[in-house]
């Protein structure tokens, strides 16, 4: 049965080390849109951070799609339209914002619109984040984040001072929200059902396909979830080692044109 879906990450997958696109992956992608084959760029970013990558690989035609937020959202990319909304309540942001002052963290919130960090000395890695996916700062207290649309949490600092925090995490907290590391100095808390694999279970059963019929492509710990429930798992020759172990297929690195090659020769062949 031939493979109808593809979901493709970002950092680390359709990007290469300087943020490119390369002319395989660019080629190799509108092949596959030819072929009918939905090509779903599957991201943690929110979805101003994607835009300029749709856009450059003509996907925002009718019938394309992209998750973002890690599953959180899930929209058709011509209109806007949301077909998946996960959201953070605010009961759950003061609850995830108390823990990260409680162990010394670094930490902000996303909406669809910006990110919002209660730090009064904002952190670095905020900058760097809002510098990845083109959104501005902005500081609120926690009092003025009652009306916000929250999709995302992200606590964030040097890996040797998140690293031992993510240990004093109590037990309780993974059972009410899911929590995945993306980068090593970013930990990421979302709503207990969204997770890239729940996000393409969902989005797969829409256009009517068989998990059979998707590929999912990835390199971190965050591409998991969608790791997993695909047909077809494919990781990123500079992908971590642990996914490597449930991969079906290893394709090249993020700077050798991986996802084209993972399109060419198990999608198109």
């Amino acid at each position: 049965m031939s493979i109808k879906l593809v979901a493709v990450d970002i950092d680390g997958t359709l990007i290469n080390s300087k943020r490119e696109i390369t002319p395989e992956v660019y080629q190799a992608v509108q092949e596959a849109k030819q072929a009918d084959v939905k090509i779903v760029i599957t991201t943690g970013r929110p979805i101003a951070g994607v835009k300029s990558l749709l856009s450059q690989l003509n996907l925002e035609d009718e019938g394309d799609y992209v998750i973002t937020f890690n599953g959180g959202l899930v929209q058709d990319t011509a209109t806007g339209e949301d077909l998946v909304k996960e959201t953070l309540t605010y009961e759950d942001y003061l609850e995830i914002e108390y823990l990260a002052r409680k162990l010394g963290l670094h930490m902000h919130a996303i909406t669809k619109d910006g990110i919002y960090t209660a730090n009064r000395n904002i952190g670095k890695y905020t900058v760097h984040e809002a510098t990845l996916v083109n959104m501005p700062i902005f500081y609120r207290t926690p009092e003025e984040m009652a009306d916000k649309e929250i999709v995302k949490i992200m606590f964030i600092d040097e890996p040797e001072i998140l690293d031992p925090a993510i240990k004093n995490i109590p037990a309780e907290f993974y059972e009410k929200y899911n929590l995945v590391k993306s980068q090593p100095f970013y930990l990421e808390v979302v709503h207990k059902n969204v997770s890239k694999g729940n996000a393409i279970i969902h989005l797969a059963k829409k256009l009517g396909l068989t998990m059979e019929q998707t590929m999912a492509i990835g390199d971190e710990e965050n591409d998991r979830a969608m790791l997993e429930v695909v047909g077809h798992p494919v990781v990123m020759e500079n992908g971590n080692p642990e996914l490597k172990k449930i991969a079906k297929h290893i394709t090249k690195s993020n700077d050798e044109s991986g996802v084209a090659h993972a399109i060419r020769e198990w999608v198109l062949k």
